[in-house]
């Protein structure tokens, strides 16, 4: 068996994996609150979508990869299988996505809430354990049943927890203080998986295919940027409660113009008395019309 070290780096991968499950997190409550607030049915399906991309894409997928920076094996390189792990990805977000649909159409009830939270804890453990098969090295993975077991119950129950906040919390500092909790709850389920794992070597060694983690990091981390600055721009590009209620208050404000009155023109040598030459339309008298007697 091969000695695993799960922190290579020391701590700075677990704290930065934390850090990006606590930013998204907090960026998936902010949308989810959203969907509430929606009016069409479009407005729904659009920040449901921001949602799921910011609790799948950025606080489970981009934690996991961030922690398994720190990921090493004695004796064997490790490298990925990129469309496996863009496929854990995809995973990650539609599983999230699925279950806010699932608690987020209608009334939100306990077994709404049990069936998404069953149905994204186990795609946030299908994606866990895809993430782990795309990884290659000199040696076969093995599992403890009864701690992978424990991770899958980990995630679901993280699952619902998250889903029950992303539809009942809106203030600010409650939404911060879940994130706190939904990170723990992400890297633990996280953790227990890994500690599962064991590393059995293989007697040859030989080239191990695939791409290594520095030639995936960049691009993941422009992913993580650009998505979070995305989430960020839309959130405040999008009208909030209070900002309606402004818009309505005004309107409702507003008086209506009264069309305007006409003003009489001077009349200083009283022409306008002279009913045949006052009115608009009569013809000017004549001779014709008053013939003389």
């Amino acid at each position: 068996m091969a000695e695993i070290n799960h922190f290579e780096y020391g701590w700075i991968t677990p704290a930065l994996s934390y850090a990006l499950s606590v930013l998204g997190s907090i960026l998936g409550l902010v949308c989810a609150g959203r969907i509430r607030t929606a009016r069409t049915s479009g407005q729904r399906a659009w920040w449901g979508l921001l949602a799921a991309w910011a609790l799948g894409g950025t606080a489970i997928w981009a934690m996991h990869f961030m922690a398994m920076l720190g990921f090493a094996v004695a004796g064997t390189r490790i490298r990925y299988d990129v469309p496996l792990t863009a496929a854990s990805t995809a995973v990650a977000v539609v599983a999230v996505g699925i279950g806010l649909a699932i608690v987020g159409t209608g009334r939100l009830n306990p077994a709404r809430l049990i069936a998404g939270g069953v149905f994204t804890g186990a795609g946030v453990a299908a994606m866990h354990y895809m993430g782990m098969a795309a990884m290659h090295l000199n040696g076969s993975l093995r599992y403890d049943a009864i701690r992978v077991v424990l991770s899958v119950v980990i995630a679901i129950v993280a699952a619902t927890v998250a889903l029950w906040l992303a539809m009942t919390v809106r203030r600010g500092l409650v939404i911060f203080a879940s994130a706190l909790v939904m990170g723990i709850a992400v890297n633990g389920m996280h953790f227990t998986g890994m500690s599962a794992l064991s590393v059995h070597l293989h007697e040859r060694q030989g080239g191990v295919v695939g791409t290594g983690v520095s030639a995936l990091l960049v691009p993941i981390i422009l992913a993580v940027v650009f998505g979070v600055v995305g989430l960020l721009y839309a959130l405040l590009a999008a009208p909030t409660d209070d900002d309606r209620a402004a818009t309505a208050y005004l309107e409702a404000r507003r008086i209506p113009e009264q069309p305007a009155t006409p003003v009489a023109a001077p009349d200083p040598v009283g022409l306008r008395a002279r009913t045949t030459l006052g009115q608009p339309g009569t013809p000017f008298p004549s001779r014709r019309d008053n013939p003389p007697r």
